[in-house]
């Protein structure tokens, strides 16, 4: 059906394609020929005539009568139903499965018995409710119990211990498929390991996979058929919104008052008008009240709309989520999991509408309560048998402690007595699970998603995941949010990677104010931790933060702008803290225009510095401004505790010699001063100078090293650059598959420890064993036998090197004359033969004569190795140390 709709569609478009292509050149011919026309008549001087313009409206209608049918063309739109994943039995492959799968045990048989027998005691006691879900078919369509199902495995993966990593990679490694009746459990529920290989399933799939590894995590996890609403039980989350679009609450911090003092100074009057700031807060709130109208009002909308989609099967949808009580695991409270989204809820959530049955793999359970209010009401007390009752007496659920009434009523040791006895008879251990070991391969693990991509519809946002080294750039999830329901504006892109090498972790695009924010992990070559920017452009705005550990200058944030440059440090051995550059207009050269020849001048630098307990409050400077333009130095320092103001110097910067080469002295005008103690401390005219010229040295050092800075900042970014057009992987040592190095070098050992292999195995090899073996045992040879062995061995070894020689052109006579029949066989028939009878003829040819010329290269190489192999069998029977002093005469 899918096919025949879009063979229709797109025979529709090529005819209307068509047809718009021949109107086009219809019209296209007659204006030219007018304008052909009209180029004659005026160079004859003759005036258009009156039918031209009658052709030009003619044309004008057509054109309108074109638009009109794209128009209606495009409005024309076919619908091509979507793709939905089956999960059934003809998809599986049976032949492989262990017997376990195929057959039931006699404990499996007696527990079928016990069910049907239970089952049938049930619906004739509840008639009103639907029929337990006790023994559906597996794989091989078998009838299992659905606690033996459950095989309870821990992985070996510290990712999957904790109950919400290991529901995300259940919910990212499989593919939900629905039930195939909405009203009604699956009548097939497949083994685990079924799952795994294929991938996919229903709720009770997913369910029974996440209960069995959550048990093997130690916790207390059953698997629950119940009913919930319709986006639960399809998957759907487009009216749930992303987890990773909610901000984490921010916990605010009271800052602690600090007592007033005595002696405090009053603060200054507030002479601003209180009628301005009452109008400006009526503004305010006007404005806050018509946007919070504007939202009701929206929110009222979109609640009609979903109201109006109300689910006709509410409350009647089957699905199965997983319930994990608390006690194990130090879990607080019991809560539900959903195995399709990996979504924890309270027991009281309103998606879960019903509970029918539960089950972990020791023991079942049927709910006796009342469902009318949702599951809001229900008392997960499995000891309770008035509340839920169990399968088995096996259960290991203690049962609720009795009044002292009811204990002092069960005192008689003969009573106990029976009633233990009678629970032994009817005691019934659950059989072991017919499930085989839960495995998930390492290549699976790191894979997750079925063919490495996931995609998941959210309100208002759509989350991507890729497995890892599956993109170029190493990206692994994108969470892209719109702002309006339909997904058609974007608002911002949050990408994450993995394996990088420039360590770039995040990646914040904001698309509407075009800003981009990039988030490294250590290890960045210039311990980049955050680069926040709108163009790669240098001298534009942006803000750089670094690990400040990783760095020698202890530098944490850079903020940069066209005309200023500021600068956070921290943990400096000069106690400086902040540095704020503020550039003037860039001289114009004739020369290279770039920031490295031609910098940007440097009007004025402020830096401030931490407090430095070596030194006196009032000696030690807290800020140091040079402005550099106006050679002026500004000097302000720290406060004494028991001051409310601190010393302040500047210092007027001068040349040192004047225009006519005369040097200039240190005068008291030079050096302005405000002391809090002036009697306290006086310097002297000595000590300003050298002040002075201390600071213009560390003037030079501080424009130097603004200008480092400057330089840093650009090749930051052209490293950037290459990082974001190379994007190279990281790849473990460990890594033996995508690992390159890794596998030529392990090739490499495995080549040399197998030449070294052989070589021991030829020094091992005794040539002269198979003719010791004639001599008696334990005899001493003699010069003569001595003589005689090396002669036998020789001569043995040159009737092989023959024999092979023969053999070689025996193989190769063969060839030749089978060849040689096939040629003349192809000369009798060749008048009758087939193009197909060529075909293998020429084909048996061409291997006929690649082998004859193997032969003879065989043969030639044998011929000029046998000389040489034959002397070096000599020479190493000349030094076997049981032949090298009875032939040393020989020698």
């Amino acid at each position: 059906m899918v096919q025949a709709v879009l063979k229709a569609t797109s025979s529709l478009d090529s005819q209307r394609h068509a047809r718009m292509e021949v109107l086009k050149e219809k019209v296209e011919e007659e204006e030219a020929a007018e304008r052909e026309e009209a180029a004659e008549r005026a160079e004859r001087g003759e005036k258009t005539k009156r039918p031209m313009e009658v052709r030009r409206g003619e044309t004008t209608m057509t054109q309108e009568m074109l638009r009109d049918l794209e128009r209606k063309l495009s409005e024309i739109e076919v619908s091509v139903p979507e793709k939905i994943l089956t999960f059934t039995k003809d998809t599986i492959d049976t032949s492989k499965l262990p017997l376990s799968y195929q057959s039931n045990t006699l404990k499996e048989e007696h527990l079928l018995q016990v069910a049907d027998n239970f089952s049938r005691q049930y619906s004739h006691l509840c008639p009103d409710r639907v029929p337990l879900f006790l023994h559906p078919l597996n794989e091989c369509e078998v009838p299992k119990f659905v606690s033996t199902t459950i095989r309870p495995t821990l992985m070996p993966y510290p990712e999957l211990y904790n109950w919400d990593t290991c529901a995300q990679f259940i919910s990212d490694f499989l593919s939900m498929v629905p039930l195939p009746d909405p009203l009604k459990p699956p009548l097939y529920l497949y083994s685990s390991t079924t799952v795994l290989k294929y991938q996919k399933g229903n709720c009770f799939d997913f369910s029974t996979l996440l209960c069995s590894m959550l048990i093997g995590a130690g916790y207390d996890a059953y698997c629950v058929n119940g009913y919930g609403s319709r986006d639960l039980c399809y998957m759907d989350l487009t009216r749930e919104v992303c987890p990773l679009t909610m901000k984490p609450k921010e916990t605010v911090k009271e800052e602690e008052k600090a007592p007033p003092k005595k002696y405090a100074i009053k603060p200054p009057r507030d002479l601003t008008s209180r009628f301005e700031q009452e109008q400006e807060m009526k503004r305010q709130e006007a404005i806050k009240a018509e946007e919070e109208n504007r939202r009701k009002q929206e929110e009222a909308r979109l609640l009609e709309q979903e109201n109006a989609k109300t689910d006709p099967l509410h409350g009647l949808r089957v699905h199965s989520w997983v319930l994990v009580l608390s006690g194990k695991r130090e879990v607080p409270e019991s809560f539900f999991i959903d195995p399709f989204t990996a979504r924890s809820y309270s027991t009281q959530d309103d998606h879960f509408l019903g509970i029918e049955s539960l089950w972990n793999h020791k023991n079942y359970w049927v709910n006796m309560q009342d469902c009318w209010n949702c599951c809001k009401e229900l008392v997960f007390d499995l000891g309770d048998p008035v509340r839920w009752e169990y399968l088995l007496l096996g259960t290991d659920k203690p049962f609720l402690s009795l009044t002292e009434e009811e204990d002092e009523g069960m005192n008689d040791d003969d009573d106990v007595e029976n009633l233990g006895k009678e629970d032994e008879d009817k005691s019934f251990d659950m059989p072991p699970s017919w499930v085989e070991q839960i495995e998930i391969s390492p290549e699976a693990f790191e894979t997750r998603c079925p063919n490495g991509k996931k995609v998941i519809q959210y309100k208002r946002a759509k989350l991507e995941k890729w497995a890892p080294y599956l993109n170029n750039n190493g990206l692994v999830c994108r969470l892209t949010t719109y702002e309006d329901l339909e997904c058609t504006k974007t608002l911002e892109v949050k990408e994450w990677y993995q394996n990088r090498e420039d360590m770039l972790e995040l990646k914040h695009i904001n698309k509407i104010t075009g800003l981009n924010v990039d988030y490294f992990k250590p290890g960045h070559p210039q311990a980049l931790r955050m680069h926040s920017y709108k163009s790669m452009q240098p001298e534009m705005d942006r803000v750089m933060e670094f690990y400040e550990t990783a760095r020698v200058d202890g530098l944490i944030k850079r903020e940069e702008t066209p005309k200023t440059m500021t600068e956070y440090y921290h943990g400096r051995p000069d106690f400086l803290s902040y540095r704020h550059v503020n550039f003037g207009p860039r001289m114009k050269k004739l020369a290279l225009n770039s920031a490295e020849s031609n910098p940007r001048p440097m009007v004025k630098i402020t830096e401030r510095f931490f407090r430095n307990p070596a030194k006196p409050a009032d000696e030690d400077v807290a800020e140091r401004v040079f402005l550099i333009a106006e050679e002026r130095i500004q000097l302000r320092y720290h406060c004494r505790s028991d001051h409310i103001t601190a010393n302040k110097r500047e210092f007027l910067r001068r040349m040192e010699v004047d225009s006519k080469g005369n040097k200039i002295i240190m005068t008291p005008d030079m050096c302005i001063s405000f002391e809090v103690e002036p009697m306290e401390h006086t310097k002297k005219l000595l000590y300003q100078y050298e002040a002075m010229m201390k600071l213009k040295n560390e003037e030079k050092l501080s424009r130097h090293q603004a200008w480092e800075s400057e330089l840093e900042v650009l090749e930051i970014l052209k490293l950037r650059e290459e990082e974001e057009e190379a994007h190279t992987l990281t790849i473990s040592i460990y890594d033996t598959k995508r690992n390159e190095k890794s596998k030529e070098y392990r090739e490499a050992m495995e080549r040399v420890l197998h030449e070294e292999h052989l070589r021991q195995v030829e020094a091992q090899l005794d040539y002269l064993a198979p003719f010791l073996a004639q001599l008696p045992p334990g005899e001493k040879l003699t010069r003569w036998q001595a003589v005689r062995l090396k002669e036998e061995c020789l001569n043995d070894f040159k009737q092989r090197l023959i024999d092979k020689a023969n053999l070689i052109q025996a193989r190769f006579e063969k060839e030749t004359q089978e060849l040689q029949k096939k040629q003349q066989w192809y000369q009798e028939n060749q008048v009758t033969l087939t193009p197909e009878d060529e075909d293998l003829y020429l084909s048996y040819c061409s291997q006929a004569m690649f082998r004859i010329r193997i032969l003879e290269q065989r043969l030639s190489r044998h011929k000029e190795l046998a000389p040489l192999k034959y002397l070096a069998l000599e020479e190493k029977l000349y030094k076997d140390p049981r032949l090298v002093e009875l032939l040393k005469v020989f020698v």
